[in-house]
């Protein structure tokens, strides 16, 4: 049986994810309440089997790395691993990663093969759950050099992805990374075998990467020959006329947690009545764990909302939001819409700080995104008043018309956003 090793791509530096990442990559940055992005490719390599990952990182990495040693222990009698490549300067090697498939190519010596392995490379910071072993089977049944998972799209979302167009057999014959023009994808309308049953499957024309790479690791050293820095640039181009590749349909859930409104809009998802990706009831979505008290909520009204471990919620209304790990919310505050990240830690209620961590007494939130260890005032609004779609200001970013609070940042009683 051939071994598959994982390869996750987590070395990017995130600037449509600003002030997200400002001090964090995108694949730590938290989603959900309690999980980071990164948990979402290694979850569902663990749960399709797959033992040997690794995670590439480079820029501001500390959090990640952190985060990774810290939640994937395994027992002395697991072969099961998750391992840290850090970027690094060497004598063959002067300069840092500058793209995915430069990353790849210059961490290639460290896996120590044997020429017969497969290997799997993720992105970090996609939203999604899926079962690695249907795409293997897939990938060997075709006898394919490469293969790219692809799921169906729209016409209004080809300019931000990578597009396939597959021939007989779902060989890839043509790929246009992120199209200026619909002009440009002649050909490349796809045609799902069965005639979709919903609407929504319908409108989708096109079949779009998924940043989910299998190479045979032959294939993959002859795809990284000269000088490509990028897989969805230049590797799977230039690859379609020289190897064998093959495009594997995924119809499931997807989203890439590109900018702000993506992830916030992915956030609100998780907490709405139907989500897309839901943490109940199908395979565990493995994170840190952490001894937490349950969360205490007294006198609340909520709906559609997720609300993590170790909250303190007191005689407050929220709706539709996302209440992540350690948040205090105090009296008669309203949260609607919003994506709070919680806290690192609890403040002793001794504190010199004059505005403690956590959201003050009468503080109204609404389409905001609030970073963790945010000191928020007393009767605060956030609330985009003055409806700006982009905009810096003090401690506070606007983003497509989202508040976002940075982290550690302190907003005084009574301020007005």
């Amino acid at each position: 049986m051939k071994k598959t090793i994982a390869l996750i791509l987590g070395g990017g530096q995130g600037k449509r994810l600003f002030p997200l990442t400002m001090y964090r990559s995108k694949p730590a940055v938290p989603i959900g309440g309690k999980y980071r992005l990164i948990d979402m490719p290694i979850s569902n390599c663990l749960h399709s089997n797959i033992k040997d990952i690794y995670v590439l990182t480079q820029f501001n990495s500390e959090s990640l790395n952190n985060h990774v040693n810290n939640t994937y222990r395994f027992d002395f009698f697991s072969r099961a691993f998750v391992r840290i490549l850090a970027a690094e300067q060497t004598l063959e090697n002067g300069s840092w990663f500058q793209g995915t498939a430069d990353s790849v190519k210059k961490n290639l010596f460290h896996l120590n093969l044997k020429g017969s392995e497969e290997i799997l490379i993720l992105a970090g910071d996609h939203l999604y759950e899926m079962d690695y072993a249907e795409l293997i089977h897939f990938h060997r049944k075709m006898k394919a050099d490469f293969t790219v998972s692809a799921l169906p799209v729209a016409e209004n979302e080809v300019k931000e992805l990578g597009i396939l167009r597959l021939g007989k057999d779902s060989k890839i014959v043509g790929f246009k990374e992120k199209p200026e023009s619909i002009s440009l994808l002649k050909g490349f309308e796809y045609k799902a075998d069965k005639s979709p049953s919903d609407k929504l499957m319908s409108r989708k024309k096109y079949l779009a990467s998924m940043g989910v790479y299998i190479f045979n690791v032959k294939a993959l050293e002859k795809a990284l020959e000269g000088e490509s820095k990028d897989f969805g640039r230049e590797v799977i181009p230039n690859s379609i006329n020289k190897l064998k590749g093959y495009g594997y349909i995924f119809n499931g859930y997807w989203r890439d947690i590109g900018n702000i409104k993506s992830f916030y809009d992915a956030n609100i998802d998780l907490a709405s009545h139907s989500p897309h990706l839901s943490f109940f009831y199908r395979g565990t979505v493995f994170t840190r764990p952490r001894f937490l008290p349950p969360a205490r909520i007294l006198n609340c009204k909520i709906g559609h909302s997720l609300v993590a471990e170790g909250c303190i919620v007191n005689d407050a209304q929220i709706s539709g939001s996302i209440i992540g790990l350690r948040s205090v919310i105090g009296k008669g505050c309203k949260i609607n819409r919003s994506v709070l990240m919680g806290a690192d830690y609890y403040e002793d209620e001794d504190s010199a700080a004059k505005i403690k961590i956590g959201i003050g007494d009468g503080t109204q939130i609404d389409r905001a995104i609030v970073d963790k260890n945010a000191r928020i005032g007393k009767n605060v609004i956030i609330r985009n008043l003055k409806n700006l779609r982009d905009h810096d200001g003090d401690n506070y970013f606007i983003r497509d018309g989202i508040v976002i609070i940075t982290k550690n940042a302190v907003i005084p009683d009574g301020t007005k956003i």
